[in-house]
């Protein structure tokens, strides 16, 4: 009897852990590990967006509307990762890049460019600027944006779906 009741109770435990991962996404990369992340965009619906994906996956996000506060911002919060505009009112993304890359301690922080602008018309320095990855938002819907930074900062590549 006492062997059975040992039993139910493992098993109501592990049914209410099972319940409390589901729940939480306990078994996500990001909500194991919650990553800060700086999002440098001037459009508030678009960075309220990326925002609210974001937090949804379990990351730490604070926001700046142009490249200036955004730098004020990224030496206070020392994210894991930077999804940065380009075209900004009072800084530009890239004059801001060049300004972070110029400090010891965002020399090496990570960055995803997430503009509208192409590659091909982005300022010619930013290759020179050391960006992970160069998203064109016009491209890209919101869970792609999400599994880009999963995999710029795990190394997690999302799963496809096989017929």
């Amino acid at each position: 009897m006492t062997f059975l009741l040992m039993l139910v109770d493992s098993f109501v435990f592990s049914s209410f852990c099972a319940i409390l991962s589901t729940e939480n996404n306990i078994n996500s990369p990001t909500s194991m590990n919650k990553s800060k992340l700086a999002i440098i965009e001037d459009d508030v619906a678009i960075a309220a967006m990326y925002e609210f994906k974001l937090q949804n996956d379990g990351y730490h996000v604070r926001r700046a509307d142009n490249g200036q506060s955004g730098l004020l911002l990224l030496e206070e919060f020392r994210p894991d990762l930077i999804l940065l505009d380009i075209k900004m009112p009072i800084m530009s993304g890239d004059e801001m890049l060049e300004k972070l890359r110029s400090t010891e301690w965002g020399s090496s922080m990570r960055v995803i460019v997430l503009t509208n602008i192409s590659r091909d018309e982005a300022p010619s320095g930013l290759r020179l600027l050391n960006v992970d990855r160069y998203l064109v938002k016009a491209h890209h819907t919101p869970k792609q944006v999400v599994d880009v930074v999963n995999e710029v900062l795990h190394g997690h590549r999302p799963q496809t779906a096989t017929a």
